[in-house]
């Protein structure tokens, strides 16, 4: 089994290392976010242990950005930041676990071969679908119909968290808080703008409107009955 520690503290990953090198695990180290990244999206690893804060990527970037990718590897994040809050941003960004320092290496092995024992996921969805509006995670791109539709980076991302929740009431606030990262007053008009321009491309000159207004809630990516 592969385990990569990003980790930019040089004891702290040398500790980690050592135990788990001794219980039989092949370890590598990587000690910023940014070649943490690069290794495990293109390198076979069984486990990632990554830090919450790192230098030139954060931990909680690391991992949304390698979820993007499709990538499915199981994550544990190794934080000082223990707040309920803390450890439901990193679970929320893509974490399996979240152990807080300072920990007993006891523990932390425990939870490694947890991860480990949970039954492997088969292979990684790269699409969505809804109707015949298809997602391409890899390409980032998308198509209605067979005809391409170009999308800004906001809007990729907005038609991702609808479509991974199709037929389901998506909240103004559930977009601030998973598109933008805001956690402030949800009479801001920045989604309906945005949503707005998105119906605009994936629904005009189609017979079938997919993208809906539930009025007094939210949004709902769905065909029509």
């Amino acid at each position: 089994m592969r385990v990569l520690i990003v980790e930019d503290d040089g004891e702290t990953a040398g500790y980690i290392a050592k135990g788990l090198g001794e219980a039989g695990y092949a370890v590598e180290v990587a000690a910023d976010g940014r070649d943490g990244l690069l290794r495990a999206a293109s390198e076979d690893f069984d486990l990632a242990i990554v830090d919450r804060m790192l230098p030139h990527l954060d931990g909680l970037s690391l991992v949304e950005t390698l979820r993007g990718t499709g990538k499915d590897l199981p994550v544990l994040f190794l934080s000082a930041m223990g707040g309920v809050d803390d450890r439901v941003k990193g679970l929320r960004a893509g974490g399996d676990d979240y152990l807080v320092k300072p920990f007993a290496f006891s523990e932390l092995l425990a939870r490694v071969e947890a991860l480990l024992r949970r039954p492997a996921a088969g292979q990684v969805d790269t699409s969505l679908r809804v109707a015949d509006l298809e997602m391409d995670l890899l390409s980032r791109s998308v198509r209605r119909g067979g005809r391409s539709i170009e999308l800004q980076p906001r809007e990729f991302k907005i038609l991702e968290y609808l479509m991974r929740h199709a037929g389901q009431v998506v909240t103004r606030t559930m977009l601030l808080e998973h598109v933008w990262n805001y956690h402030f007053d949800p009479q801001t008009n920045v989604v309906d703008v945005h949503i707005s321009r998105l119906r605009q491309k994936i629904d005009k000159d189609f017979e079938q409107s997919l993208l809906h207004t539930v009025r007094g809630a939210g949004y709902s990516l769905r065909e029509t009955s």
